[in-house]
């Protein structure tokens, strides 16, 4: 009681349409640079992510993961995908933290031929802090 596999020439394909190539030359990139890993983030205009990158996705592990060289390498790797699947040339650049991966992340998209526009820095300030504890009672 054998059953017979059915085996047809062609590989079954999934179905659906072939996906157009978007070109967006201008876009944003989004650096998240903290002391433990380094995120860069290639987006459109709009914000829609195109392409991303980390030190921890690099495979930097470790205390690695927040060094200078490792934010460079996550932003040629996701620098390569935005510029060559999608064209983009000129970048505004969001930065967000005080790790060691901010400036160097940077200077990563000049060895792309990426020309910088603008860089506009969103590290977020404490004015304040948080409410203190109250008074200890004896």
């Amino acid at each position: 009681m054998a059953e017979e596999v059915n085996k047809s020439s062609k590989p079954a394909s999934k179905g659906g349409k072939k996906k157009a190539k978007r070109n967006v030359p201008q876009g944003q990139i989004h650096i998240n640079a903290t002391f433990n890993n380094t995120i860069v983030t290639f987006t459109d205009p709009a914000g829609a992510v195109l392409a991303q990158s980390s030190a921890g996705a690099c495979g930097f592990r470790g205390s690695k993961k927040g060094t200078a060289y490792a934010a460079q390498i996550a932003a040629e790797k996701a620098g390569n995908v935005a510029k060559t699947q999608y064209g983009m040339t000129k970048v505004h650049a969001i930065v967000k933290g005080i790790g060691q991966g901010r400036e160097t992340a940077l200077r990563a998209l000049t060895g792309l031929d990426m020309s910088l526009e603008s860089i506009t820095d969103v590290t977020p300030v404490a004015h304040g802090g948080t409410r203190p504890k109250k008074a200890r009672r004896n």
